[in-house]
């Protein structure tokens, strides 16, 4: 791990004081003259491996707990993250599992949404992104995930879901 400036030592120290782990620029930017200072240290602070992206405007920070900058977090909160809380739910194999109707742990979380295609791998978690519709997007049921909320297919799709998987 590479040592930290005087200046990211005080702006992890604040966020952990915080325990804001999943913060954005403008949570930061009282301690930067300009956008280019801020843009310096995020850099920097990627490269160190004390934040990773999690999206176009936010980012996580990994606690000064972390055994070598290794550190995860529950996929479902993750997810919630990535999508700023909106559009999107868990489905698939997370979703059959989360509702006990297979004993399969997935590997892969799967988010429908109506915004993005395609996957990532974020906190040693792997994403794979469906489009979807409205329709079931407003089915979703608000599940609680530690003190985090996070959106999940319903019930009664996650068993429409597994009825049609070709087995």
């Amino acid at each position: 791990m590479k040592p930290l400036s005087e200046k990211e030592i005080k702006i992890v120290s604040e966020l952990e004081f915080k325990e804001k782990y999943y913060f954005q620029k403008e949570d930061i930017m009282h301690h930067f003259a300009d956008k280019i200072q801020l843009r310096n240290t995020i850099y920097r602070l990627s490269k160190k491996g004390r934040i990773i992206k999690i999206n176009r405007n936010k980012y996580f920070l990994v606690p000064i707990k972390a055994y070598v900058g290794k550190w995860s977090d529950d996929p479902f909160i993750i997810a919630d993250e990535m999508m700023n809380s909106d559009g999107y739910c868990i489905s698939g194999w997370s979703a059959a599992n989360y509702w006990h109707l297979t004993d399969q742990i997935p590997a892969i979380i799967e988010v429908s949404t109506n915004k993005r295609n395609g996957g990532c791998t974020i906190l040693n978690n792997k994403f794979v992104f469906h489009k979807t519709t409205k329709e079931i997007l407003n089915r979703a049921i608000i599940i609680k995930v530690g003190e985090h909320t996070a959106k999940m297919l319903s019930k009664e799709d996650a068993k429409r879901w597994l009825k049609h998987r070709n087995f």
